[in-house]
């Protein structure tokens, strides 16, 4: 089902799934709980659970000790939800073994799963393991045509067809059905056909990246799974290194440190020019 964002693809996943009042069990850092405006409490009416994964990564074992036994007293759990690549992991990529691991002991709860598959095709590119694999163990999913794959927007959730049906409702209740979607789509399609094997060039950029900004007295650097490059400023000195680079035409956040994200509009020159706009700044 094609809808206009992500995070609507998101929160009308965990409508369909869950009831208000239940609970979504997720990692400490997803999306659904710092940057959708508390949408998972004010449009589905759910509780969350975070566990403390490491780079945003959770395991089984973690997940079986957060799943309590059914009474009133609680709320009842409903869901566990995972994001691939986990965005403020610095796009760590969840390997196989955990995704499938963490699905069987959902269900072996008779929780649902829902994959937040925002980055997910960064992590087929970087592992040469196709998304139909990685999602196997998942009652649904979506991936985001805006962010890697460079179109203009436009996400797509998936799932069986009863759960595609009940997110139709939602999607035209919230506002997400667009009669000019053709338009937005065909973009999304384009992506699809000629954008994907290209994120290995997102990959390689946020690796050079890395390896240059980790040469800079002051500066540490997360090594980077995919194409998110998080980096820690000694000092204290994040706002005014940011605001820096910006009068280099350089553009991060500061989510946690520095945070730089490689795409197709950032080729190898671009990322020797933001080292040495990093460089310049720690030197002074």
């Amino acid at each position: 089902m094609f809808l206009p964002s992500g995070t609507m693809a998101n929160e009308i996943a965990l409508a369909v799934h869950c009831r208000p009042g239940e609970e979504v069990i997720c990692d400490a850092t997803s999306h659904i709980i710092g940057f959708e405006g508390g949408g998972p409490a004010a449009l589905a009416g759910v509780m969350i659970q975070p566990l403390a994964g490491k780079r945003g990564i959770f395991d089984a074992d973690q997940l079986r000790a957060a799943i309590r036994p059914d009474r009133p007293y609680a709320p009842r759990q409903r869901l566990v939800e995972v994001e691939q690549t986990a965005n403020l992991g610095g796009g760590a990529i969840w390997p196989l073994h955990v995704l499938d691991a963490v699905a069987d002991a959902a269900h072996a709860a008779k929780l649902s799963t829902h994959m937040d598959g925002a980055r997910l095709m960064n992590a087929c590119i970087a592992t040469h393991i196709d998304a139909n694999v990685y999602t196997r163990g998942f009652d649904s999913v979506w991936i985001d045509f805006s962010k890697g794959l460079g179109a203009p927007g436009g996400a797509v959730l998936a799932g069986p067809r009863d759960f595609c049906d009940e997110a139709f409702r939602l999607k035209l209740r919230w506002g997400g059905s667009m009669r000019q979607s053709g338009i937005i789509a065909a973009a999304c399609e384009y992506a699809l056909d000629h954008q994907l094997d290209r994120l290995a060039d997102d990959h390689a950029n946020a690796r050079r990246l890395a390896d240059g900004l980790a040469r800079i007295p002051g500066i540490s650097v997360v090594a980077p799974d995919t194409n998110i490059v998080f980096a820690n400023v000694e000092g204290g000195r994040t706002a005014a290194l940011l605001a820096h680079l910006a009068s280099r035409g350089v553009l991060a956040t500061g989510l946690i440190g520095l945070r730089f994200v490689t795409h197709l509009d950032v080729d190898a020159a671009g990322v020797d020019r933001a080292i040495a706009a990093v460089a310049e700044f720690m030197a002074a």
